[in-house]
């Protein structure tokens, strides 16, 4: 069953050769695309550890934020409190002394207030002290009206508590009595 017929395989091997001819692009095509594919899987990966990376960069720059917050929250009062301490020293070696005059104490109370209302500008306070002025009642809160013909109707001649501001923000109105109409 062997064929002698020269032209027989040489029509067997321009078959073989013409499936080769067609297989070769396709062969080309295929390498090519697998050549992509491994390009894009590399840049893939590339791109993954890099969204890890920024991903572990953001949860460590809010874990430091949080942590820096806390620590102002923290230690917010501290200028405060370090300007304070003076006036508690000077509190507490006026109570300490025994004996003295009633004038001394008031001198040292005095100088205390002083310091205390000083550590409150250094801060931003400010003392709200409306005696003669009109009555203001954004800044001032009016507890009584009281007789006082020579002043204008509405205007404070008794300041029974000073008020206070911080930083254009009112702490505490104060407490006043006007003249009546």
């Amino acid at each position: 069953m062997h064929n002698n017929d020269p032209h027989a395989s040489n029509d067997a091997q321009d078959g073989h050769d013409d499936l080769a001819a067609e297989s070769a692009p396709e062969n080309a095509e295929l390498e090519a695309l697998q050549s992509q594919l491994k390009t894009l899987e590399a840049s893939h990966a590339e791109l993954r550890e890099t969204v890890l990376r920024e991903r572990a960069e953001l949860e460590n720059q809010r874990r430091r934020m949080q942590r820096d917050l806390e620590q102002a929250r923290r230690f917010a009062n501290e200028k405060l409190l370090n300007e304070l301490l003076p006036v508690y020293d000077g509190l507490e070696g006026g109570l300490a002394v025994e004996g003295g005059d009633l004038a001394s104490m008031r001198e040292g109370i005095s100088l205390t207030l002083k310091a205390l209302l000083k550590v409150g500008e250094n801060n931003g306070m400010v003392q709200i002290d409306p005696l003669g002025q009109p009555l203001d009642p954004e800044r001032h809160h009016a507890v009584s009206m009281v007789e006082a013909p020579d002043k204008a109707p509405g205007t404070v001649v008794t300041v029974l508590q000073k008020g206070y501001v911080l930083n254009d923000r009112l702490l505490r109105p104060a407490l006043v009595a006007v003249a009546k109409d």
